[in-house]
């Protein structure tokens, strides 16, 4: 049986039917579905923003207190700080040659994309129940 040169298999690939760790996959569909919900949070909030009959502060904090937009923000953020770490992640994957570098930057912007999340999520928790005090 003559083997076709375009395949870029190995022969012990075929014979097992092993393709790629289909990791990426996985990655790439994160990210759709961040960005998803990224954009249905985002225009949830800012309908519910425009409908507020004055921008004072008294008034956000208390909409912000509410249950449905406290935990559309909540999410917002969580997702937010998700996708931009897969973002990144892809950027230091892509660009960073060496593994050790590639390895501490991943630490880094794990570390940044939590604690800029745990810093939203706290900010969020502050003014609710500071409105419920």
């Amino acid at each position: 049986m003559a083997q076709d040169i375009t395949s870029h298999e190995t022969p012990i690939g075929r014979a097992r039917g092993l393709g790629s760790a289909h990791h990426g996959t996985h990655h790439w569909l994160l990210q759709r579905f961040t960005a998803i919900g990224n954009l249905v949070a985002v225009l949830f909030l800012v309908i519910s923003f425009l409908m507020l009959p004055d921008y004072g502060y008294a008034t956000f904090a208390s909409w912000v207190a509410s249950p449905l937009t406290a935990l559309a923000l909540a999410l917002l953020i969580i997702s937010v700080f998700w996708h931009a770490r897969l973002g990144l992640q892809v950027l230091a994957e892509d660009y960073v040659d060496s593994a050790g570098n590639r390895f501490a930057l991943n630490a880094l912007l794990n570390i940044a994309a939590f604690a800029g999340g745990a810093f939203g999520l706290l900010s969020i928790a502050r003014i609710v129940f500071a409105g419920a005090a």
